[in-house]
């Protein structure tokens, strides 16, 4: 585009004599022409480095109003007057519908009006190339914060996962710091996830409740963290005193938990792996529907370690007698469906060989 006083135009016209004298008249304005004498060639010579196109309609073959619609198809938005013999209204209306931006009779006997014709379409020309310009350069800057923002998204989103990393593996190492302080307790939190996760694949979980599952299984009783190691190994029944205080370890584990946000589900089972189905545990007293099935499967995991783990104050039960007991307490202390098929999971293990 050079500006008003020198574009490129293309005439279209049949007439040998019209289409030169309008091609000295623009060259006279200062344009470069291009004349072709039909539609057809028209399209052959259309780029997107015309100004404007000057079209006759009557023409052999592709007439001025085809050749428009074929213009129209490449979408150069390229200002075009129809110049013609036959200035009928029915004309005009249909040149306006297709978009024409004038429509002028010939021969042409004011050639001041053309000039202002040809440079009002030539500055509409102007218009639309800056318009397309600035709507690319805006979306190309749109593009690329959408990219800066993506990518810093993508920064922010591994940040917070490395944190979220970070913070867990803390957790467990203060976890299995204080386990190894007691022989009896050492491997618990392991065991307990794997019996948790081998419960969940059975029920054929999903994979995001199985990440919950295990997250909360690893950190289930940090809690134990603030109370006193001594409650832990005393050999004998506990006090009634140091059973008050050792009952409140999944309700400060939960505490502990809270500041992280993306562990709101894990907080929940954490502080809630020692509620019963009947409404006997603690800390809440809740129980049945109340209880998510992780928090079910999670309470039959540890109490099943429980039962088999040596501890300094009982004897550890054999697979079959934990077994029988979990059966035993189905529907007041564990989920009916979780024991089921923790049962079977077990008996499928024993006849294998195969240790859980």
């Amino acid at each position: 585009m050079k500006g008003t006083n020198q574009a490129k135009v293309l005439i279209a016209d049949d007439d040998t004599l019209v289409r030169e004298a309008v091609q000295k008249i623009l060259r006279m304005f200062g344009h470069e022409v291009v004349a072709v004498p039909s539609g057809e060639e028209a399209l052959e010579r259309l780029t997107a480095e015309l100004d404007l196109i000057i079209l006759d309609i009557n023409m052999p073959g592709m007439d001025g109003f085809e050749t428009m619609r074929q213009i129209n198809r490449r979408d150069l938005g390229i200002p075009v007057i129809f110049l013609t013999g036959v200035g009928s209204m029915e004309y005009a209306v249909k040149a306006i519908n297709l978009g024409a931006y004038d429509f002028i009779p010939k021969p042409i006997e004011d050639l001041d009006i053309f000039n202002i014709k040809i440079r009002r379409a030539i500055e509409k020309r102007m218009y639309v190339l800056q318009e397309r310009a600035y709507k690319e350069n805006l979306e190309r800057e749109v593009r690329a914060k959408t990219a800066e923002l993506a990518d810093k998204n993508r920064l922010l989103e591994e940040y917070s996962r490395n944190l979220e990393v970070s913070a867990l593996n803390t957790m467990l190492t203060l976890q299995t710091a204080l386990e190894e302080k007691d022989m009896y307790t050492a491997g618990h939190t392991i065991r307990v996830t794997n019996y948790a996760l081998t419960i969940a694949q059975a029920m054929c979980l999903s994979a995001e409740e199985s990440a919950v599952l295990e997250r909360a299984c690893q950190v289930h009783d940090i809690g134990k963290l603030v109370i006193d190691v001594n409650y832990i190994r005393k050999p004998g029944a506990l006090s009634d005193e140091e059973w008050a205080l050792m009952r409140k370890h999944p309700e400060i584990g939960a505490n502990i938990i809270k500041p992280l946000s993306f562990m709101q589900q894990e907080l929940f089972i954490v502080r809630h792996h020692h509620e019963r189905l009947d409404g006997k545990g603690y800390p809440d007293g809740i129980g049945g529907t109340e209880l998510d099935i992780l928090t079910k499967i999670i309470t039959v995991a540890d109490s099943y370690d429980a039962m088999t783990s040596k501890r300094s104050y009982k004897v550890n039960m054999d697979t079959a007698a934990a077994i029988a007991e979990l059966n035993r307490c189905v529907g007041s202390q564990f989920d009916p469906e979780v024991v089921r098929v923790f049962s079977e999971v077990l008996h499928k293990k024993r006849k294998t060989g195969v240790a859980l």
